[in-house]
């Protein structure tokens, strides 16, 4: 196992009513912005029971933040922020509106030229303002880490950013407010948090048997719990419950600890969104399988346990294993309720030379953690998906 510090002080609520605990966990004194989407919290009561737990407190709202958070969207907010002089943010939203309030934190302290650049330079943050969150839709794990994406809308492009300043205070997770989400959310969300583990799971082994058991037991809670969120006509509380734990676990740091990890089927879905606004889970979807398929004899030893103890497959070369564990993850993807293919999406050789031309012109080698995938594969891997 490699060397590593663990740290996640994020305090988490989780069940039934968790919301009325609000005030408990907000200083008295605090003026706070209230940042949202689209509205979809005035329509499933989230809104009111927010607005009620914070009665006495100074509230000030900013709704509209996008399901891909833009820069120049956030940056509005940041302008409310120092206008109204507020010093405590609530996100009430789902990954899209956390990590645009994490953006927002930063922003509203940074004293540089272009607070694009804490995302576009990959910036040190070293200061922001607090923050919590009242999770809305189980996905992005935004409500346990430290990190965030956001998209430049002008220049269509789509970076990560990252600071342990960036840790939401607290989180509120309440599985009833996933109810009223439509299944296209609810699919979304079990895949974003299914390619999140595979991300710091499937790539070289370190002797780590704890990350990867644990990883394993996500894996196999989604694959289990996934297809009945996916169709049940009535949701069921314990299965919401159960997807909303295993998405906030799947990305909180602990799988990550000690493990080499990957993040390039991340970087390649990422400009899918930025050139095509395609959801960040269906792209991952789109992406893994080639990146699995490219990466097979690099990575044969984990694509062989992941193949074992994530799909029991246990017959037939170690070549067909692989190629079966494959089948079995799209299988999957498709069965929540996710197209896999570019050609679904009227995406077709034009983007995809355009995204290896956007890595080129970057200086980019290659792109992910072990820097393995090199920019000519993802122009090859990329055509498998078409």
């Amino acid at each position: 196992m490699n060397n590593f510090n663990f740290y996640n002080p994020v305090k988490i609520l989780f069940g039934k009513g968790k919301i009325a605990e609000l005030s408990k966990n907000i200083p008295a004194d605090a003026k706070i912005l209230m940042t949202y989407g689209g509205g979809s919290i005035h329509k499933n009561g989230v809104y009111e029971q927010v607005k009620t737990a914070l009665k006495g407190f100074n509230v000030v709202e900013f709704g509209g933040i996008e399901p891909n958070p833009h820069y120049e969207t956030l940056m509005k907010a940041v302008e409310v922020v120092k206008a109204e002089k507020i010093d405590f943010l609530l996100a009430v939203g789902g990954g899209s509106v956390l990590d645009g309030t994490k953006f927002i934190a930063a922003a509203a302290l940074y004293e540089g030229e272009s607070a694009w650049d804490i995302a576009a330079k990959q910036l040190t943050v070293s200061k922001a303002l607090p923050l919590g969150a009242v999770l809305t839709l189980a996905a992005t794990g935004s409500e346990m880490n430290s990190g965030g994406v956001i998209t430049r809308e002008a220049t269509q492009e789509k970076f990560a950013f990252g600071s342990p300043v960036l840790f939401p205070k607290f989180s509120v997770l309440d599985p009833q407010i996933t109810f009223s989400l439509p299944q296209r959310q609810v699919a979304n969300g079990i895949v974003d948090a299914f390619v999140h583990v595979i991300e710091q799971y499937l790539t070289y082994p370190v002797n780590s048997p704890v990350q990867d058991r644990f990883a394993e037991g996500i894996l196999l809670t989604l694959i289990e719990e996934g297809p009945k969120a996916s169709t049940a006509e009535t949701p069921d509380y314990e299965t919401r419950a159960n997807l909303m734990w295993a998405a906030t676990m799947a990305l909180n740091g602990l799988l990550s600890t000690g493990v080499k990890t990957d993040w390039a089927t991340h970087m390649i879905g990422h400009e899918l969104t930025a050139l095509h606004g395609i959801d960040h889970a269906v792209t991952l979807a789109i992406v893994l399988p080639g990146v699995m398929r490219l990466m097979k004899d690099k990575r044969r030893e984990k694509l062989l346990q992941y193949a074992s103890r994530v799909w029991n497959i246990t017959e037939g070369t170690d070549e067909q294993k692989i190629e079966t564990a494959i089948q079995q993850t799209e299988s999957f993807f498709r069965q929540v309720g996710i197209s896999t293919l570019l050609s679904e999406h009227q995406v077709g050789q034009d983007t995809i030379n355009q995204i290896v031309e956007r890595f080129t012109q970057r200086k980019m080698r290659a792109v992910g953690a072990q820097q393995d995938v090199s920019i000519a594969d993802v122009g090859e891997l990329l055509k498998t998906r078409l």
